[in-house]
């Protein structure tokens, strides 16, 4: 007997040199399109008061299947991500979803502020690589590309 099995696609952002898809300069392994927009669901909900980028709106309005950041959307990035990030470590962790508790378990981290809770496919925080990444994008004046 067969088993179907549904393996859903990975969000990977990345700088590329000179926008050039061949030399990559940098780039974060997110996890699950699912994950990232759990992610930006836990920001909607506990830093934007339920009005979807009225706070970070870099962040949470583009679309997150296809696309760019652009060197100036960046910059604003950078802030944005900073505050979050700031913001985050202020609260306790809370219960989440299962795409979130199954990269917990699996690098048997047990979260002590609601930033420690999103962590990149490697186990690094996520916060601080979207943040590195993001400023290394607007320090060479380059786009990040979402993969």
């Amino acid at each position: 007997m067969f088993e179907l099995r549904l393996v859903e696609m990975g969000l990977y952002l990345c700088i590329f040199e000179d926008g050039h898809h061949d030399n990559e300069l940098d780039g974060v392994e997110v996890g699950s399109y699912t994950y990232f927009g759990d992610f930006r669901e836990v920001i909607w909900q506990r830093l934007e008061g339920r009005d979807w980028g009225s706070r970070f709106p870099t962040l949470m309005n583009h679309v997150d299947s296809d696309g760019v950041w652009t060197p100036t959307e960046c910059t604003v990035l950078v802030t944005e991500l900073a505050t979050i990030s700031e913001k985050m470590e202020r609260l306790p962790p809370q219960p989440l979803p299962d795409t979130v508790q199954q990269l917990m378990v699996e690098y048997s981290r047990a979260p002590i502020s609601l930033a420690d809770c999103f962590i990149d496919v490697d186990g690094t925080p996520l916060l601080d690589r979207l943040i590195a990444l993001a400023n290394a994008a607007a320090d060479a004046d380059l786009a990040i590309w979402f993969q």
